[in-house]
């Protein structure tokens, strides 16, 4: 058994009352850079960024302290600047999103099926490249994989995974700022190798992770970086 001290309920109670007080300070600042002269927008947006900084302090000890002691979360994550701030233009006017999701293959033999599906409606554009050994009616589950995102955009595999065999994991998309526009194919190579933490406008992430079950369905969690 641990040696340990155990935090205590009053513990998590100052964490709370230390929290509201960083949320008032960011709003604040947030409130005072908004009616700041042009001449005292830099160091508001300082101030911001500063009391930004201490409400995520704030917020990660309250988190701690609610689950060591009622084994509980918070319904939000704020998120580490890990030392990068927004860099880029106030006005962009070239973007760039990133976006990753991840799946699992829960249902193989439904996956193979939605291809074969779409195999029928279209046999010339869905063949396999595979011998039909491998798997039923011919097809392997890369090859059936292939023939899905070729046919359904990801917005509509992401709203219909669970029919397409496919279990949700993370997802996150990034929003980006960049100097100018691209070459057509310039990046095509390698298109996530362009990310400057410097040029986050914001970020949109979906976890299990974020999950309370006194809420309703919390599913996307937005994280602005910088200030």
């Amino acid at each position: 058994m641990s040696d340990a001290v155990q935090p205590t309920a009053a513990e998590v109670r100052a964490a709370a009352d230390a929290l509201k007080e960083a949320l008032d300070r960011h709003l604040a600042a947030i409130e005072r850079r908004a009616a700041a002269p042009e001449a005292e927008i830099e160091a508001a947006d300082a101030a911001v960024f500063a009391a930004f900084n201490e409400m995520a302090a704030a917020g990660e000890v309250y988190d701690e302290l609610l689950y060591d002691v009622y084994d509980e979360v918070t319904p939000f994550e704020v998120p580490a600047s890990e030392g990068a701030t927004y860099e880029g233009p106030e006005d962009p006017e070239v973007l760039s999103v990133f976006l990753r999701r991840d799946y699992t293959v829960a249902e193989p033999q439904r996956v193979i099926a939605q291809a074969e599906r779409v195999a029928e409606l279209d046999p010339e554009d869905a063949e396999a490249p595979e011998p039909a050994a491998e798997a039923p009616a011919g097809r392997s589950v890369r090859a059936a994989i292939g023939v899905l995102f070729g046919e359904y955009d990801p917005d509509e595999i992401a709203s219909r995974h669970e029919e397409f065999g496919l279990a949700e994991g993370d997802a996150t998309l990034w929003v980006t700022a960049q100097p100018e526009p691209a070459e057509p194919g310039e990046w095509l190579a390698s298109p996530f190798d362009a990310v400057d933490p410097e040029r986050v406008i914001c970020r949109f992430d979906i976890s299990d992770a974020f999950d309370d079950d006194d809420l309703d369905a919390v599913d996307e969690v937005p994280r602005w970086l910088g200030s």
